[in-house]
């Protein structure tokens, strides 16, 4: 098809691509709440630096545990009943931490959150996979997966000044009523293709024919099992690898704000200001490395699984400059090697968050990418917990940083030699 051509295909495709995008906006303005309130709930509730690093946590243990099965609950039921139960969750979770009296409050909505934003990334991956053909769909997926960093970047000191001028509590209402209000907005936008009476016959075409060689199983052929999904190479590859940026980004996501406060010595204001410098990094890499460059050169006729393969252990090689802020003491080189490192991951992230979908049978990408997200969020679990016991016996975030490094070296050769050739792992089916 002509650049010509393409150019007046109907856009349809792209108004739900930012809806996925401002879901995980809103998403993540939830999860960093608790890291901008880090400090006020050491004041409110007289907590320690382990026990935030469990409160932290609490949201991903129920989001893990939630992974596997509702990546089978969304091959079922599809991704519109599925996303307005679970933003509908997250809301009231939101409006529960408001109110919470004590930690354990505090925890069952870190709880109920984790639930109800379980779906968001296992459904937008499989959201890409319905509504963009291959050669779109890595900028595709870059627009949801680049507002997991923009919401830091925007929010946390959004939010932070929020905090300071109101309190803790309202800061978490805030989030609840904008939550809200994207509930109704994808309850009234979203549909699959297949349902969406405002797309084009032109359009339906341009997306089906780009799915064409990657629809190694037709949708009409039931999921592969759990069991069997995890038994391949591929699978096992972007577990370990995908795992390995989730330590990370969830280290950074949580304790960001207070190794600025603790370790550089920067009062709150700062701390949230230059909080946001690396995220805004992060977004500008996944948007422009992971998507606009992946999909230019795919495009162009460069080699696709080589194209996305670089990506991947090159960006994710990029991470393991969270080493270099182990050993500074100012804020200037520590943000910069801070945003090389989630620069170079979140660029690979993208291209990571589009391979449920380019290797799995479409019937099982919700299933796919539900396993690869469990693995995230476990590492996610991880990187909360072992913070906080290591910055309270050492009072230091070098060793914090450490771990995370080795993780990452873990996941670049699991990409390499697991992950293989990115293509569908059963082409004989097709």
């Amino acid at each position: 098809m002509s650049l010509k051509s393409e150019s007046q295909i109907p856009r349809r495709r792209w108004r739900i691509a930012f809806l996925l995008g401002l879901g995980v906006l809103v998403n993540y303005f939830d999860r960093v709440n608790l890291s901008v309130s880090q400090a006020a709930l050491y004041t409110t509730f007289g907590i320690s630096s382990i026990t935030f690093g469990y409160l932290s946590s609490a949201y991903n243990w129920t989001y893990a545990l939630c992974q596997l099965p509702i990546g089978v609950i969304l091959d079922k039921f599809g991704i519109r009943r599925v996303g307005r139960i679970s933003t509908f969750l997250w809301s009231v979770a939101s409006f529960a931490a408001a109110i919470a009296t004590s930690v354990n409050g505090l925890f069952g909505a870190r709880l109920l959150l984790g639930i109800g934003e379980a779906p968001i990334f296992p459904s937008s991956a499989k959201a890409v996979g319905l509504w963009f053909p291959n050669q779109e769909r890595s900028f595709a997926t870059a627009l949801f997966d680049s507002a997991a960093k923009f919401a830091p970047a925007v929010g946390v000191p959004l939010i932070g000044m929020l905090l300071l001028r109101i309190g803790w509590r309202w800061s978490f209402a805030a989030t609840g009523v904008i939550s809200i209000l994207y509930f109704l907005l994808f309850s009234r936008v979203y549909r699959d293709p297949k349902d969406d009476t405002l797309l084009t016959e032109a359009e339906r075409n341009h997306i089906e024919q780009g799915q064409a060689p990657d629809s190694v199983i037709g949708s009409e052929e039931p999921p592969l099992s759990i069991a069997t999904l995890l038994r391949q190479r591929k699978v096992l590859g972007m577990v370990l690898g995908f795992g390995g940026y989730n330590y990370v980004f969830y280290m950074l996501l949580y304790w960001l704000p207070g190794y600025l406060s603790m370790s550089l010595h920067l009062d709150l204001t700062h701390s949230f200001l230059y909080t946001s410098f690396p995220w805004l990094i992060a977004t500008v890499a996944d948007l422009a490395i992971g998507g606009l460059l992946a999909d230019a050169l795919i495009q162009r006729g460069w080699n696709a699984s080589r194209v996305r393969k670089t990506i991947l252990v090159g960006g994710t090689t990029c991470g393991l400059g969270i080493l270099g802020a182990a050993s500074v003491h100012s804020p200037l080189p520590a943000l910069l090697w801070i945003s090389l490192s989630i620069g170079g991951l979140s660029a690979a992230s993208a291209v990571g968050w589009s391979m449920p979908s380019l290797i799995a049978p479409r019937s099982s990408v919700g299933s796919v990418g539900g396993i690869i997200n469990f693995s995230n969020q476990v590492s996610g679990i991880a990187a909360s917990i072992i913070t906080g016991y290591v910055v309270q016996a050492l009072h230091s975030f070098a060793w914090a940083f450490g771990i995370s490094a080795a993780y990452l070296a873990i996941g670049i050769l699991s990409y390499i030699f697991l992950l293989g050739k990115i293509e569908p792992m059963f082409p004989a089916a097709a």
